[in-house]
């Protein structure tokens, strides 16, 4: 699976969640997400932006490959992600530990997500930076007519990971071991 989102930096909740039930997206959730990136003991996958993600909502517990797909121009143009559905985030924790992976970084964030037709918007709130919203839809084309829709400029959207949002609040989160609601702790 390929993902399309564009992402909008410091957005305003009130005024976007006002927007997005003037065009009766309905509200889906909303999540506390706990997460643990593992990789190689000699970080080989994130030298190539690749990474494993054990995630759970609270909910459901998914098990990810993910790795960044770059442009024609060697930009971000996307997500490229294998995931599947796990039943015990601790006992998955372990087993990838047992087979010497190591842990990159331990995450934490809140997520508000609404869905209208095939797009989600995903108000995102993450330690230490301003929240944001992803838009994401089965093409790149869609989800920008679905910002257009609430509002939102296609031109001020940007395609980029959280590790890049990070950066741009000048937090390399690659120097850090745990980015939680509690603290950030680095390596």
């Amino acid at each position: 699976m390929e993902e399309f989102e564009i992402t909008f930096l410091e957005v305003d909740v009130p005024k976007l969640e006002k927007k997005l039930a003037e065009i009766s997206a309905e509200k889906v959730g909303e999540y506390d997400y706990r997460r643990a990136l593992f990789d190689y003991p000699d970080f080989r996958m994130n030298r190539r932006d690749r990474w494993l993600r054990l995630r759970t909502n609270g909910k459901e517990i998914t098990l990810a490959y993910k790795e960044s797909v770059k442009g024609r121009y060697g930009d971000n143009a996307g997500m490229k992600e294998i995931e599947v559905i796990v039943d015990d985030y601790e006992k998955t924790y372990e087993l990838l530990k047992s087979i010497r992976l190591v842990i990159k970084r331990e995450e934490e964030n809140k997520k508000i997500r609404y869905r209208k037709g095939k797009t989600v918007f995903d108000i995102d709130s993450w330690p230490e930076i301003p929240t944001y919203l992803e838009v994401e839809s089965t093409s790149i084309k869609e989800a920008q007519n679905s910002a257009q829709k609430i509002g939102l400029d296609p031109k001020d959207g940007l395609i980029f990971s959280a590790k890049e949002g990070y950066l741009r609040y000048g937090i390399n989160i690659d120097d850090y071991s745990s980015i939680t609601f509690k603290g950030m702790r680095k390596k």
